[in-house]
């Protein structure tokens, strides 16, 4: 038995879409700046989102275009965005994005996949957030959270993000995929966890198969 995918997605939207939203979603929204979304994106890698929207603050304080960043001491960069962790290899990935912006796309964001996977540091996931955040595009955005809960829902059963991407397009109508990432990533951190999830307290908890609750996935 499965939770039936328009139905779930219904009820988590309503549940959720008046909830505060992640760091790169809302600074699509307060900015409609497709640079400060890659870069918050980039910022969020392997960190939580408190710690993505404290380092985008200092940041973009200081320096919010390709320009500024490139400007930017190495060092300083890296202060700016302590609190992103992994920092050094984000502030080196940050000014060679910048540098290549400059260089090639005259500063401004490409506004497709394959021009974005080209640069060095930059991966799907990234590249969709930017299609459908900054763009409107509509591609699906697979992190952590959007590839465990559907796994865990039995809506499609896959290995990685990548693969969650590729077999979500086929099942998931697509009126859902402007805000699949949204919900399902405060879903996740709400309820949906990945230890010790809330089962007790989650709606679907009847018609969910529960796979891979109890491993760690």
């Amino acid at each position: 038995m499965t939770c039936e995918i328009s139905l779930t997605m219904q009820k988590l939207e309503q549940k959720y879409i008046s909830a505060r939203k992640p760091t790169i979603r809302r600074t699509s929204q307060e900015s409609n700046d497709p640079f400060k979304v890659l870069i918050s994106c980039l910022l969020s890698l392997r960190t939580t989102d408190l710690n993505t929207e404290r380092a985008s603050v200092k940041l973009f304080a200081v320096a919010s275009t390709p320009e500024g960043i490139v400007k930017l001491p190495l060092k300083k960069l890296e202060k700016l965005i302590f609190s992103s962790g992994h920092y050094h290899k984000k502030a080196e990935t940050l000014k060679h994005v910048s540098k290549v912006l400059l260089e090639k796309f005259n500063g401004k964001v490409p506004k497709t996949r394959e021009e974005l996977l080209s640069f060095k540091g930059i991966g799907p996931k990234t590249a969709n957030i930017v299609l459908q955040f900054a763009y409107g595009q509509n591609v699906l955005p697979i992190d952590t959270h959007c590839h465990r809960v559907p796994n865990r829902l039995g809506w499609i059963a896959t290995k990685t993000p990548e693969q969650s991407e590729e077999e979500l397009g086929k099942v998931l109508p697509k009126p859902f995929w402007k805000e699949f990432n949204s919900v399902i990533i405060l879903f996740a951190k709400d309820i949906c966890r990945s230890i010790s999830p809330k089962c007790s307290e989650c709606p679907f908890d009847k018609c969910c198969p529960k796979i891979g609750v109890g491993k760690r996935r």
